[in-house]
């Protein structure tokens, strides 16, 4: 969906919630073919070949001392990118997974044929009114990528105007992505980031609409954070540290002029702050967003006259976290000040003290305040209740809000609001585990709900094959945790079932129980699928949140274990077939587990993981260090120095038993640099005890997300489940 008509948060104004080392769509693909010069079974037992050797990596031992103590490392030379030693360590890791995965081949490919039936090859999105326009995307069989496109609102059957063809740009590329474009208020540019590589390094392109063609105007080495000016000449673009990669700059562009002339409009000198740029709901305000985990600071600058200098709506705080938006005249302020769950309040200016505040929405100790809608006639607010999102609407000048029924015991919905506030009628997207992505309509006045749209999912599917629970799992200290569940009616809750657990758990960022096509490959074949909401998250609020990070990280690690545990003695899993998966700070959740109790799992997907934690945060040269210091902990601080060191997947490998694993990453990845999986392979491989399964897959051309092409991506999950699929004796 175009940026400025895709918003399905509360308000068009950054409000700095998820994280950089979140999970996205899918590691990496296949893409190497091995020709074998011997014949080998993949047997049950070790179940791998025994004549199949994987590279060995060798041993340089380096000294990394930090507050008096001194740690080895082994494979710290593995940070060279440009070695030609490491990229053929890392391509010999590939060549073994594949061949160690070839009699899986046919599976694999009837995986992806499966994924491919389910999910619908030719789709558009609903239509979003904005500016006499009506605009969506589409995707049609045999694409890897969608197209941007528009009709005239007057006239919704009219040609339609393809804005952007991202197979165009992707073509001779393997890997291409390239962020909605944004559109100028006259609707008659694009200004449209472009990433060839998977280092989140941007190219902006400006394409006149009137003519189909691109101008001259180029902005390089940019993140693809943007926001137009009421000008239609002037845009506002974020660049980054070119060795960190922290946002930390805000820069502004006139179309014409030569960008390496562009003014410097706001320069973050603190290294644990980044930058964004975003606009207000009434298009009145640029707006500068600088945030990191525990406080945030915003400024203004006058979107019809951009040459002025922004201006500071509120002085940075510690503990302190905001958002502002602007709407009829008055500012709108999302804040946790004396508020742990956030509430809303309203300021006549900017530059007041927060002391004049007038509140709208007050504090409530049950209920996170997680984004908000500003229309009309109407305050909408999203809010998460008992780990569930619930989307509440009021007239401005009543006391009461309704409520939008869901109808179902776990599930996924989040606002999807239009550009054009002057309406009575809400959008909200749904999902849950066994329903399709569907975008709904709601009449504010009266209640009254409409469908506009929901996938049409092939290959058989039918909702009411499956079952959706949510359990409560007590954790270790009696917290109680919730788990969301799918299975078919026909799976038996008896202990027989091979479970597939999934979890995150960190930056706050909750985990919906949404629908996830791919999932299906599982489910058809008798898996349980489950998320465990663990602390990290904030399903349950900002204490969830607090009570899994910093000091506390631990409780995400043994609220997963604990999970786990109760699924099988609540016989929703085979305790001999219990499989797991994370990426991200997800990955190193299940470093972590496979530390602390590889006897639970049976196998391990941990995808593009972060499990050298200590080595990480020490660097601060390298992306996500300084900023992540309120997530994490500072290790200079001998304090989180040690606790870090108590649970870092990397310090903490040990001679012993391992279950199977999968681990991915990307070369190009700036979020979790590739090394650090790379060097938890090699030291696993070294001390583990076991002949289980320990394969890795670097995407050489790829980052954080893996591919970005729609059927490259069906490939890499089919990889992923065929691995799982055979350790569960699913094979067939």
């Amino acid at each position: 969906m175009l940026a400025i008509a895709q918003s399905t948060a509360s308000h068009s104004i950054i409000d700095p919630v998820l994280s950089p080392k979140q999970p996205m769509s899918a590691p990496s693909s296949l893409k190497q073919t091995v020709c074998l010069l011997f014949l080998f079974a993949w047997v049950a037992g070790p179940l791998f070949a025994q004549d199949l050797l994987p590279p060995v990596a060798r041993q340089e031992p380096t000294e990394l001392s930090a507050n008096g103590k001194t740690r080895i490392d082994e494979y710290y030379w593995m940070r060279n990118r440009e070695s030609q030693e490491v990229l053929d360590w890392l391509t010999g890791e590939n060549k073994y997974l594949a061949a160690v995965m070839e009699p899986t081949k046919a599976l694999q490919e009837k995986l992806a044929r499966e994924l491919r039936e389910r999910i619908p090859q030719t789709d558009a999105s609903v239509p979003v009114p904005d500016r006499g326009w009506l605009w969506y995307d589409r995707i049609e069989d045999g694409q890897q990528y969608e197209r941007y496109c528009r009709r005239p609102a007057a006239h919704p059957d009219a040609p339609e105007e393809v804005v952007l063809d991202v197979n165009q740009i992707a073509e001779g590329h393997n890997f291409c992505s390239v962020s909605g474009p944004d559109v100028s208020q006259n609707g008659q540019l694009i200004a449209y980031p472009v990433d060839l590589v998977g280092r989140r390094k941007y190219t902006v392109h400006f394409r006149d609409l009137a003519t189909g063609k691109d101008l001259a105007d180029q902005i390089s080495d940019v993140t693809g954070n943007m926001a137009w000016a009421e000008d239609n000449q002037t845009l506002f673009y974020t660049r980054q540290d070119p060795e960190t990669l922290r946002s930390d700059r805000v820069y502004s562009h006139v179309l014409g002029t030569d960008p390496a002339n562009d003014r410097l409009v706001y320069t973050e000198p603190d290294p644990e702050f980044n930058v964004g740029v975003g606009k207000s709901r009434s298009r009145d305000f640029i707006v500068i967003a600088s945030f990191q985990t525990l406080s945030s600071e915003f400024r203004l600058i006058n979107a019809h006259h951009p040459e002025l200098e922004p201006v500071v709506f509120l002085a940075r705080q510690e503990n302190h976290e905001y958002s502002v938006d602007h709407f009829n005249g008055e500012f709108f302020v999302r804040t946790n000040w004396e508020a742990p769950n956030f509430r809303l309040m309203k300021a006549t200016a900017p530059g007041v003290d927060k002391s004049t505040w007038s509140e709208v929405l007050p504090h409530n100790a049950s209920t996170f305040l997680e984004s908000y809608a500003l229309l009309k006639d109407w305050l909408v607010v999203e809010q998460r209740e008992n780990g569930l999102t619930r989307i509440r609407y009021r007239k401005w000048d009543a006391e009461d809000f309704s409520t939008v029924d869901f109808g179902e015991p776990c599930y996924a919905a989040s606002m999807a609001v239009t550009p054009e506030p002057a309406t009575d009628d809400l959008r909200y997207a749904f999902s849950s585990l066994r329903t399709p992505d569907s975008v709904f309509e709601v009449n504010l006045k009266t209640g009254a709900r409409k469908l506009l749209k929901q996938d049409k999912i092939g290959g058989g599917f039918d909702a009411e094959n499956y079952v959706t629970e949510r359990l409560w799992a007590t954790a270790h200290d009696g917290v109680k945790v919730p788990v969301s569940v799918l299975r078919k009616k026909s799976t038996p809750v008896d202990g027989t079932a091979p479970c597939f657990l999934y979890a995150y758990g960190s930056y706050g960022a909750s985990t919906n129980a949404s629908f996830d096509p791919s999932m299906f490959n599982f489910v058809d074949r008798g898996f349980v699928y489950a998320i465990a909401h663990i602390r990290g998250g904030q399903e349950l609020g900002r204490h969830w949140y607090e009570d899994g990070k910093l000091l506390k990280k631990k409780n995400t690690f043994t609220d997963f274990i604990d999970c786990g545990r109760f699924l099988v003695s609540q016989k929703y899993a085979d305790p001999k077939r219990i499989y797991a998966n994370g990426g991200s700070a997800g990955g190193l959740l299940m470093g972590a587990v496979a530390n602390m109790a590889p006897e639970l799992f049976h196998g391990i997907i941990a995808e593009v993981p972060f499990v050298d934690v200590i080595t990480t945060m020490l660097d601060d040269t390298i992306p996500l260090t300084t900023s992540e210091y309120d997530e994490w902990g500072n290790p200079n601080d001998p304090v989180y120095y040690d606790y870090m060191l108590s649970y870092s997947p990397y310090d903490n490998v040990e001679g012993k038993a391992y279950p199977h694993l999968l681990v991915t990453t990307g070369l190009h990845d700036s979020q979790v640099q590739y090394f650090e999986p790379a060097k938890w392979v090699a030291r696993l491989r070294a001390k583990k005890t076991d002949s289980n399964l320990l394969l890795l897959h670097t995407d050489m051309e790829a980052g954080h997300g893996g591919s970005t092409g729609r059927y490259d991506q069906y490939v890499e999950i089919a990889l992923r489940q065929a691995f799982i699929l055979r350790l569960a004796g699913l094979e067939k």
